[in-house]
């Protein structure tokens, strides 16, 4: 009874200490960028590339620039934001319901309650005239 017990009050301390989006969610997500013609060079602003179609395990929280290039057609640049996510917010709202206070604060800090946008990146390239 007392290994139950004992279970029981880490689960809690868990779920009080930890943010709710951070555990569902993760910091993390998959980031997919598609070209079309594929085959494109596809450079992040935060070092990462790719050629695509590729996909990249990036922080939730961080903002950036794409740049693809491709020989024979015109450079696309677009910028990829940071916003809070619908699950997002259902995790901060578990925070609150359960007085998860350092939850809340973890969720905030670690970016867990975010999404990139637009995700996936799909572009069309443009011969060069």
């Amino acid at each position: 009874m007392k290994i139950i017990s004992k279970t029981i009050m880490l689960i809690l301390l868990a779920l009080t200490v930890t943010g709710c989006s951070t555990i569902t969610r993760g910091t993390t997500e998959a980031f997919v960028i598609d070209s079309e013609p594929s085959g494109a060079k596809a450079e992040l602003s935060t070092g990462h590339s790719c050629t695509t179609p590729c996909s990249l395990e990036l922080k939730r929280k961080t903002a950036f620039t794409v740049t693809i290039t491709k020989k024979g057609y015109e450079t696309v640049q677009t910028n990829v934001n940071s916003q809070v996510a619908g699950a997002g917010a259902a995790g901060m709202a578990g925070n609150i319901i359960f007085g998860g206070v350092i939850g809340a604060a973890v969720d905030v800090g670690t970016g867990a309650t975010k999404e990139l946008i637009p995700n996936p990146l799909k572009v069309k390239l443009e011969k060069k005239k």
